[in-house]
Protein backbone atom coordinates (compact mmCIF):
# COMPACT_ATOMS: atom_id res chain seq x y z
CA UNK A 1 0.00 0.00 0.00
CA UNK A 2 1.04 3.38 -0.90
CA UNK A 3 2.31 5.78 2.27
CA UNK A 4 1.70 9.33 2.04
CA UNK A 5 2.97 12.18 5.07
CA UNK A 6 1.60 15.35 5.58
CA UNK A 7 4.60 16.33 6.82
CA UNK A 8 6.71 15.85 4.23
CA UNK A 9 4.35 17.18 1.55
CA UNK A 10 4.19 13.73 -0.32
CA UNK A 11 0.26 13.95 0.14
CA UNK A 12 -0.49 15.76 -2.58
CA UNK A 13 0.57 13.07 -4.91
CA UNK A 14 -2.61 11.03 -3.45
CA UNK A 15 -4.75 14.19 -4.07
CA UNK A 16 -3.69 13.98 -7.72
CA UNK A 17 -3.89 10.29 -7.91
CA UNK A 18 -7.99 10.40 -6.67
CA UNK A 19 -8.47 12.97 -9.26
CA UNK A 20 -6.83 11.33 -11.95
CA UNK A 21 -8.47 7.83 -11.64
CA UNK A 22 -12.28 8.86 -12.97
CA UNK A 23 -10.55 10.84 -15.95
CA UNK A 24 -9.06 7.62 -17.33
CA UNK A 25 -11.88 5.34 -16.66
CA UNK A 26 -14.28 7.72 -19.14
CA UNK A 27 -11.87 8.04 -22.16
CA UNK A 28 -12.51 7.18 -25.71
CA UNK A 29 -16.05 6.59 -25.18
CA UNK A 30 -17.84 9.42 -26.27
CA UNK A 31 -18.37 8.86 -30.00
CA UNK A 32 -19.22 5.75 -29.38
CA UNK A 33 -22.09 6.92 -26.98
CA UNK A 34 -23.21 9.80 -29.19
CA UNK A 35 -23.67 7.00 -31.97
CA UNK A 36 -26.10 5.02 -29.55
CA UNK A 37 -27.81 7.57 -28.78
CA UNK A 38 -29.00 8.95 -32.13
CA UNK A 39 -29.91 6.05 -33.49
CA UNK A 40 -32.68 5.61 -30.40
CA UNK A 41 -33.44 8.94 -30.84
CA UNK A 42 -34.22 8.19 -34.55
CA UNK A 43 -35.29 4.54 -34.62
CA UNK A 44 -36.45 3.80 -31.33
CA UNK A 45 -37.86 0.18 -30.24
CA UNK A 46 -36.30 -1.22 -33.53
CA UNK A 47 -32.93 -0.09 -31.93
CA UNK A 48 -33.28 -1.45 -28.68
CA UNK A 49 -34.12 -4.83 -29.47
CA UNK A 50 -30.94 -4.55 -31.96
CA UNK A 51 -28.75 -3.28 -29.38
CA UNK A 52 -30.15 -6.14 -27.00
CA UNK A 53 -28.77 -8.39 -28.89
CA UNK A 54 -25.36 -7.13 -29.91
CA UNK A 55 -24.61 -6.29 -26.28
CA UNK A 56 -26.58 -8.30 -24.27
CA UNK A 57 -26.52 -11.19 -26.18
CA UNK A 58 -30.73 -11.50 -26.25
CA UNK A 59 -33.84 -10.31 -27.35
CA UNK A 60 -36.20 -10.16 -25.64
CA UNK A 61 -39.76 -10.44 -26.79
CA UNK A 62 -40.92 -7.82 -25.59
CA UNK A 63 -39.28 -4.71 -23.74
CA UNK A 64 -41.71 -4.11 -21.14
CA UNK A 65 -41.96 -7.13 -17.94
CA UNK A 66 -45.91 -7.76 -18.00
CA UNK A 67 -48.20 -7.72 -14.46
CA UNK A 68 -48.17 -11.48 -14.72
CA UNK A 69 -44.67 -11.60 -15.17
CA UNK A 70 -43.62 -9.72 -12.48
CA UNK A 71 -45.97 -11.16 -9.73
CA UNK A 72 -44.28 -14.64 -11.06
CA UNK A 73 -40.98 -12.82 -10.32
CA UNK A 74 -41.74 -12.17 -6.64
CA UNK A 75 -43.20 -15.38 -5.91
CA UNK A 76 -39.02 -16.97 -6.31
CA UNK A 77 -37.63 -14.56 -3.83
CA UNK A 78 -37.06 -16.50 -0.64
CA UNK A 79 -39.71 -15.40 2.55
CA UNK A 80 -36.65 -14.23 4.79
CA UNK A 81 -35.20 -11.82 1.70
CA UNK A 82 -38.28 -10.34 1.03
CA UNK A 83 -38.95 -9.31 4.75
CA UNK A 84 -35.43 -8.30 4.45
CA UNK A 85 -36.23 -6.12 1.51
CA UNK A 86 -39.12 -4.62 3.50
CA UNK A 87 -37.71 -3.85 6.42
CA UNK A 88 -34.91 -1.80 4.79
CA UNK A 89 -37.58 -0.19 2.66
CA UNK A 90 -39.15 0.48 5.89
CA UNK A 91 -36.00 2.67 7.06
CA UNK A 92 -35.07 4.22 3.58
CA UNK A 93 -38.75 5.60 3.41
CA UNK A 94 -38.46 7.19 7.05
CA UNK A 95 -34.92 8.10 6.84
CA UNK A 96 -36.33 9.97 3.47
CA UNK A 97 -39.48 11.46 4.92
CA UNK A 98 -38.17 13.58 7.08
CA UNK A 99 -36.76 15.86 3.68
CA UNK A 100 -39.91 16.26 2.57
CA UNK A 101 -40.52 20.66 2.05
CA UNK A 102 -43.23 22.41 1.37
CA UNK A 103 -43.87 25.96 -0.04
CA UNK A 104 -44.63 29.14 1.75
CA UNK A 105 -46.04 32.25 1.12
CA UNK A 106 -45.56 35.99 2.35
CA UNK A 107 -47.79 38.80 2.53
CA UNK A 108 -47.39 42.39 2.81
CA UNK A 109 -49.01 45.95 1.82
CA UNK A 110 -50.70 44.82 -1.17
CA UNK A 111 -48.07 42.46 -2.35
CA UNK A 112 -47.87 38.43 -2.64
CA UNK A 113 -44.89 36.67 -2.92
CA UNK A 114 -44.42 32.40 -2.68
CA UNK A 115 -43.26 29.52 -3.69
CA UNK A 116 -44.81 26.15 -4.56
CA UNK A 117 -42.90 22.61 -4.64
CA UNK A 118 -44.33 20.25 -7.16
CA UNK A 119 -43.18 16.60 -7.85
CA UNK A 120 -41.69 15.90 -11.32
CA UNK A 121 -44.54 14.21 -13.49
CA UNK A 122 -41.99 10.90 -14.67
CA UNK A 123 -38.37 9.72 -13.47
CA UNK A 124 -36.56 7.03 -15.04
CA UNK A 125 -34.43 4.83 -12.96
CA UNK A 126 -31.42 2.75 -14.46
CA UNK A 127 -30.50 -0.53 -12.53
CA UNK A 128 -26.98 -2.30 -13.68
CA UNK A 129 -27.62 -6.10 -14.56
CA UNK A 130 -24.54 -7.75 -15.41
CA UNK A 131 -23.10 -10.53 -12.96
CA UNK A 132 -24.80 -8.94 -9.85
CA UNK A 133 -28.05 -7.81 -9.03
CA UNK A 134 -28.83 -4.65 -7.26
CA UNK A 135 -31.80 -4.49 -5.44
CA UNK A 136 -30.95 -2.29 -2.88
CA UNK A 137 -30.01 0.59 -5.97
CA UNK A 138 -34.08 -0.02 -6.57
CA UNK A 139 -34.94 1.23 -3.20
CA UNK A 140 -32.27 4.09 -2.69
CA UNK A 141 -33.08 5.56 -5.96
CA UNK A 142 -37.19 5.15 -6.32
CA UNK A 143 -38.05 5.48 -2.45
CA UNK A 144 -37.13 9.28 -2.68
CA UNK A 145 -38.91 9.59 -5.69
CA UNK A 146 -42.15 7.84 -4.24
CA UNK A 147 -41.84 10.38 -0.99
CA UNK A 148 -41.64 13.26 -3.07
CA UNK A 149 -44.62 12.16 -4.82
CA UNK A 150 -43.45 11.31 -8.41
CA UNK A 151 -46.95 9.35 -10.19
CA UNK A 152 -44.50 7.66 -12.99
CA UNK A 153 -41.44 5.36 -12.27
CA UNK A 154 -40.00 3.72 -14.38
CA UNK A 155 -36.82 1.08 -14.47
CA UNK A 156 -34.93 -0.02 -17.04
CA UNK A 157 -32.07 -3.14 -16.74
CA UNK A 158 -30.89 -4.91 -19.07
CA UNK A 159 -32.29 -8.25 -20.61
CA UNK A 160 -31.13 -11.41 -19.58
CA UNK A 161 -32.78 -14.85 -21.14
CA UNK A 162 -33.64 -16.13 -17.19
CA UNK A 163 -35.43 -12.41 -16.84
CA UNK A 164 -34.57 -10.08 -14.17
CA UNK A 165 -33.06 -10.87 -11.00
CA UNK A 166 -36.41 -11.56 -8.71
CA UNK A 167 -34.92 -9.45 -5.77
CA UNK A 168 -34.57 -6.51 -8.18
CA UNK A 169 -38.67 -7.05 -9.20
CA UNK A 170 -39.82 -7.47 -5.23
CA UNK A 171 -37.92 -4.25 -4.45
CA UNK A 172 -39.47 -2.18 -7.55
CA UNK A 173 -42.86 -3.10 -6.40
CA UNK A 174 -41.70 -2.40 -2.77
CA UNK A 175 -40.27 1.03 -4.22
CA UNK A 176 -43.64 2.15 -6.24
CA UNK A 177 -41.90 1.62 -9.32
CA UNK A 178 -44.78 1.91 -11.93
CA UNK A 179 -43.30 0.20 -15.24
CA UNK A 180 -40.03 -1.94 -15.69
CA UNK A 181 -38.21 -2.28 -18.81
CA UNK A 182 -35.75 -4.80 -20.08
CA UNK A 183 -33.41 -2.54 -21.86
CA UNK A 184 -29.73 -1.81 -20.49
CA UNK A 185 -26.57 0.47 -21.09
CA UNK A 186 -26.33 3.72 -22.78
CA UNK A 187 -29.41 2.56 -25.12
CA UNK A 188 -31.48 2.86 -22.02
CA UNK A 189 -30.41 6.39 -21.19
CA UNK A 190 -31.61 7.03 -24.44
CA UNK A 191 -34.99 5.60 -24.60
CA UNK A 192 -35.56 7.41 -21.27
CA UNK A 193 -34.36 10.70 -22.55
CA UNK A 194 -36.07 10.72 -25.75
CA UNK A 195 -39.22 8.14 -25.57
CA UNK A 196 -39.73 5.39 -28.14
CA UNK A 197 -42.89 3.71 -29.02
CA UNK A 198 -42.83 1.28 -25.65
CA UNK A 199 -40.45 3.46 -23.67
CA UNK A 200 -42.19 6.92 -22.37
CA UNK A 201 -40.30 10.26 -21.92
CA UNK A 202 -38.96 11.05 -18.18
CA UNK A 203 -37.81 14.21 -16.62
CA UNK A 204 -34.95 12.95 -14.59
CA UNK A 205 -32.63 9.90 -15.07
CA UNK A 206 -31.37 8.63 -11.89
CA UNK A 207 -29.23 5.39 -11.14
CA UNK A 208 -25.64 4.26 -11.34
CA UNK A 209 -23.96 2.09 -14.56
CA UNK A 210 -20.98 1.65 -16.22
CA UNK A 211 -18.65 4.09 -18.47
CA UNK A 212 -20.99 3.67 -21.21
CA UNK A 213 -24.12 4.73 -18.51
CA UNK A 214 -22.89 7.64 -16.75
CA UNK A 215 -21.78 9.14 -20.53
CA UNK A 216 -25.31 8.83 -22.18
CA UNK A 217 -26.09 10.54 -19.30
CA UNK A 218 -23.79 13.28 -19.48
CA UNK A 219 -24.99 13.81 -22.79
CA UNK A 220 -28.26 13.70 -22.41
CA UNK A 221 -28.32 16.46 -19.60
CA UNK A 222 -29.98 19.60 -20.98
CA UNK A 223 -32.68 17.51 -22.73
CA UNK A 224 -33.34 15.66 -19.16
CA UNK A 225 -32.13 16.35 -15.62
CA UNK A 226 -30.03 13.61 -13.95
CA UNK A 227 -28.45 12.79 -10.63
CA UNK A 228 -24.85 12.59 -10.80
CA UNK A 229 -21.82 11.58 -13.10
CA UNK A 230 -21.07 8.68 -10.58
CA UNK A 231 -17.20 8.14 -10.47
CA UNK A 232 -16.06 4.76 -8.98
CA UNK A 233 -16.48 4.42 -5.30
CA UNK A 234 -14.16 5.35 -2.71
CA UNK A 235 -13.72 5.23 1.39
CA UNK A 236 -11.27 7.23 3.94
CA UNK A 237 -11.04 5.71 7.17
CA UNK A 238 -9.87 8.13 9.72
CA UNK A 239 -8.59 5.95 12.55
CA UNK A 240 -6.62 6.07 16.13
CA UNK A 241 -5.75 2.56 16.80
CA UNK A 242 -8.59 2.00 19.18
CA UNK A 243 -10.64 -0.23 16.76
CA UNK A 244 -9.77 -3.38 15.57
CA UNK A 245 -7.82 -3.02 12.41
CA UNK A 246 -9.41 -6.35 11.63
CA UNK A 247 -12.40 -3.89 11.04
CA UNK A 248 -10.19 -1.54 9.47
CA UNK A 249 -9.38 -3.90 6.92
CA UNK A 250 -12.70 -5.32 6.26
CA UNK A 251 -13.99 -1.79 5.20
CA UNK A 252 -11.29 -1.29 2.99
CA UNK A 253 -12.10 -4.58 0.46
CA UNK A 254 -15.67 -3.93 0.66
CA UNK A 255 -14.90 -0.96 -1.13
CA UNK A 256 -12.13 -2.36 -3.06
CA UNK A 257 -14.35 -5.28 -4.90
CA UNK A 258 -16.65 -3.03 -6.43
CA UNK A 259 -14.12 -2.40 -9.69
CA UNK A 260 -10.56 -1.78 -10.36
CA UNK A 261 -10.46 2.04 -10.09
CA UNK A 262 -11.96 2.14 -6.41
CA UNK A 263 -10.09 3.20 -3.95
CA UNK A 264 -9.64 3.27 -0.28
CA UNK A 265 -7.27 5.68 2.27
CA UNK A 266 -6.35 4.81 5.38
CA UNK A 267 -5.63 8.93 7.39
CA UNK A 268 -4.29 8.03 10.94
CA UNK A 269 -1.24 9.51 13.12
CA UNK A 270 -0.65 5.76 14.49
CA UNK A 271 2.14 4.51 12.48
CA UNK A 272 2.18 0.84 13.99
CA UNK A 273 -1.79 0.61 13.09
CA UNK A 274 -1.62 1.32 9.70
CA UNK A 275 1.23 -1.17 9.40
CA UNK A 276 -1.22 -3.83 11.15
CA UNK A 277 -3.87 -2.92 9.05
CA UNK A 278 -2.01 -4.13 5.86
CA UNK A 279 -1.30 -7.00 6.93
CA UNK A 280 -4.54 -7.86 7.80
CA UNK A 281 -5.76 -6.55 4.54
CA UNK A 282 -3.10 -9.33 2.73
CA UNK A 283 -4.77 -11.99 4.59
CA UNK A 284 -8.69 -11.24 4.12
CA UNK A 285 -7.93 -10.37 0.68
CA UNK A 286 -6.47 -13.97 -0.05
CA UNK A 287 -9.97 -15.53 0.70
CA UNK A 288 -12.38 -13.26 -1.64
CA UNK A 289 -13.83 -14.45 -4.31
CA UNK A 290 -13.35 -10.77 -6.37
CA UNK A 291 -9.62 -11.17 -5.12
CA UNK A 292 -8.64 -10.22 -8.43
CA UNK A 293 -10.59 -6.93 -8.44
CA UNK A 294 -10.05 -6.02 -5.02
CA UNK A 295 -6.20 -6.78 -5.70
CA UNK A 296 -6.05 -4.37 -8.55
CA UNK A 297 -7.60 -0.91 -7.01
CA UNK A 298 -5.48 -1.95 -3.66
CA UNK A 299 -2.21 -1.66 -5.62
CA UNK A 300 -3.54 1.06 -7.66
CA UNK A 301 -5.28 3.48 -5.91
CA UNK A 302 -5.18 2.81 -2.08
CA UNK A 303 -2.83 4.75 0.56
CA UNK A 304 -1.91 5.23 3.93
CA UNK A 305 -1.67 9.10 4.92
CA UNK A 306 0.62 9.03 8.55
CA UNK A 307 -0.44 12.46 10.32
CA UNK A 308 0.47 14.26 13.01
CA UNK A 309 -2.87 14.05 14.83
CA UNK A 310 -6.54 13.40 14.37
CA UNK A 311 -7.62 16.99 13.53
CA UNK A 312 -4.86 16.96 10.63
CA UNK A 313 -6.72 13.54 9.67
CA UNK A 314 -10.17 15.37 9.21
CA UNK A 315 -8.34 18.60 7.08
CA UNK A 316 -6.80 15.26 4.42
CA UNK A 317 -10.32 14.17 4.60
CA UNK A 318 -12.09 17.05 3.58
CA UNK A 319 -9.55 17.85 1.20
CA UNK A 320 -10.07 14.52 -0.42
CA UNK A 321 -13.80 14.67 -0.18
CA UNK A 322 -14.42 11.43 -0.51
CA UNK A 323 -17.96 9.25 -0.95
CA UNK A 324 -17.65 7.35 2.57
CA UNK A 325 -16.14 8.80 5.08
CA UNK A 326 -15.73 6.45 8.34
CA UNK A 327 -14.26 7.55 11.53
CA UNK A 328 -13.02 4.93 13.66
CA UNK A 329 -11.65 6.16 16.77
CA UNK A 330 -12.77 5.83 20.45
CA UNK A 331 -15.30 8.94 20.11
CA UNK A 332 -16.08 10.02 17.37
CA UNK A 333 -18.74 12.48 17.57
CA UNK A 334 -16.62 15.33 18.45
CA UNK A 335 -14.87 14.92 14.89
CA UNK A 336 -18.29 15.30 13.37
CA UNK A 337 -18.33 18.35 13.98
CA UNK A 338 -15.24 18.64 11.68
CA UNK A 339 -16.14 17.42 8.80
CA UNK A 340 -16.96 19.36 5.55
CA UNK A 341 -17.07 17.19 2.36
CA UNK A 342 -17.98 14.26 2.79
CA UNK A 343 -20.73 11.96 0.83
CA UNK A 344 -21.77 10.17 4.05
CA UNK A 345 -20.36 10.00 7.49
CA UNK A 346 -20.37 6.49 9.55
CA UNK A 347 -19.61 7.22 12.82
CA UNK A 348 -17.76 3.66 15.17
CA UNK A 349 -16.53 0.61 15.16
CA UNK A 350 -19.98 -0.32 14.57
CA UNK A 351 -21.17 1.78 11.68
CA UNK A 352 -19.59 0.25 8.67
CA UNK A 353 -20.21 1.42 5.32
CA UNK A 354 -22.11 -1.48 4.71
CA UNK A 355 -24.83 -0.83 7.12
CA UNK A 356 -25.25 2.36 4.49
CA UNK A 357 -25.03 -0.01 1.46
CA UNK A 358 -28.08 -1.38 2.25
CA UNK A 359 -30.19 -1.09 5.63
CA UNK A 360 -29.83 1.62 7.37
CA UNK A 361 -32.18 4.31 5.70
CA UNK A 362 -29.51 6.69 4.84
CA UNK A 363 -29.34 7.00 1.21
CA UNK A 364 -26.41 5.19 -1.04
CA UNK A 365 -26.32 7.52 -3.71
CA UNK A 366 -23.17 9.82 -3.08
CA UNK A 367 -21.15 12.11 -4.69
CA UNK A 368 -17.76 10.70 -5.68
CA UNK A 369 -14.59 12.15 -7.16
CA UNK A 370 -14.14 14.75 -4.68
CA UNK A 371 -17.50 16.13 -5.77
CA UNK A 372 -18.92 15.90 -2.23
CA UNK A 373 -17.08 19.34 -1.87
CA UNK A 374 -20.32 20.94 -3.89
CA UNK A 375 -23.28 18.43 -3.96
CA UNK A 376 -25.06 16.20 -1.42
CA UNK A 377 -26.53 12.17 -1.30
CA UNK A 378 -29.74 11.25 -3.83
CA UNK A 379 -32.84 12.71 -1.89
CA UNK A 380 -36.31 13.58 -1.84
CA UNK A 381 -34.99 17.24 -3.17
CA UNK A 382 -33.65 15.57 -6.18
CA UNK A 383 -37.19 14.94 -7.72
CA UNK A 384 -39.26 18.00 -6.79
CA UNK A 385 -39.46 21.42 -8.35
CA UNK A 386 -39.77 24.79 -7.35
CA UNK A 387 -41.94 27.69 -8.40
CA UNK A 388 -41.97 31.15 -7.46
CA UNK A 389 -45.28 33.62 -8.05
CA UNK A 390 -45.95 36.55 -7.07
CA UNK A 391 -49.15 39.29 -7.44
CA UNK A 392 -49.39 42.82 -6.59
CA UNK A 393 -52.55 45.20 -6.23
CA UNK A 394 -52.10 48.67 -8.20
CA UNK A 395 -51.00 50.83 -4.90
CA UNK A 396 -48.24 47.93 -4.19
CA UNK A 397 -47.78 47.97 -8.42
CA UNK A 398 -47.14 51.57 -8.23
CA UNK A 399 -44.67 51.75 -4.68
CA UNK A 400 -42.18 49.91 -6.43
CA UNK A 401 -42.60 51.33 -10.31
CA UNK A 402 -40.09 53.61 -10.14
CA UNK A 403 -37.54 51.45 -9.07
CA UNK A 404 -38.36 48.93 -11.73
CA UNK A 405 -37.94 51.47 -14.53
CA UNK A 406 -34.64 52.73 -13.21
CA UNK A 407 -33.05 49.91 -12.89
CA UNK A 408 -34.62 48.48 -16.76
CA UNK A 409 -32.94 51.80 -17.89
CA UNK A 410 -29.68 50.89 -16.22
CA UNK A 411 -29.60 47.89 -18.37
CA UNK A 412 -30.51 49.44 -21.41
CA UNK A 413 -33.66 47.32 -22.23
CA UNK A 414 -36.05 49.91 -22.69
CA UNK A 415 -39.51 47.23 -23.47
CA UNK A 416 -39.36 46.40 -19.66
CA UNK A 417 -39.24 49.61 -18.40
CA UNK A 418 -42.41 50.60 -20.51
CA UNK A 419 -44.18 47.30 -19.49
CA UNK A 420 -44.33 48.80 -16.01
CA UNK A 421 -44.36 52.75 -17.40
CA UNK A 422 -47.61 51.68 -19.45
CA UNK A 423 -49.46 51.03 -16.40
CA UNK A 424 -48.35 53.18 -14.18
CA UNK A 425 -49.52 56.24 -16.45
CA UNK A 426 -52.88 54.62 -17.47
CA UNK A 427 -56.12 54.97 -15.17
CA UNK A 428 -57.31 52.27 -12.81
Amino acid sequence: MNIYKTGDGSVAGLYTLLEDRAAKTGAGITEKVAAVLEEVRTRGDEALYGYSERFDGFRPDTLEMTPEQIRKSIAKVAPEMYATLERAAANIRAYHEKQLSTGYEMSENGKTLGRIVRPLSRVGVYVPGGTAAYPSTVLMNCIPASVAGVPEIILVTPPKAEGVNPCVVAAAVLAGVTRIFTVGGAQAVAALAYGTQSVPRVDKIVGPGNMFVAEAKRQVFGHVDIDMIAGPSEVCVIADGSVSESYAAADFLSQLEHDRAASATLITPDAGYAERVGKEIDRQLAALPRCEIASASYRDYSAVVLCRDLDEAVRVANRIAPEHLEILTKDPFPLLDKVENAGSIFLGAYSPEPMGDYFAGTNHVLPTSGTARFSSPLSVDDFIKKMSYLSYTREAFLKEADDVIRFAGAEGLEAHANSVRIRKESRP
